[in-house]
């Protein structure tokens, strides 16, 4: 029983997985800023554009 390491094995996968999980809430967050800053720019740029035609 003293040699069992089964129980740190999975601590271990566990803490990775938390890792990983942090890793793409990061990478998701940042995209979805810079996703949000370029269809804000698109849609001024469309406003703009209507609204010296009207």
């Amino acid at each position: 029983m003293i040699r069992d390491e089964a129980g740190a094995t999975a601590i271990e996968y566990g803490l990775i997985a938390a890792l990983i999980s942090v890793a793409l809430i990061a990478g998701a967050t940042t995209l979805g800023n810079s996703l949000d800053s370029t269809f804000n720019g698109i849609g001024g740029k469309i406003t703009t554009t209507t609204a010296g035609k009207l």
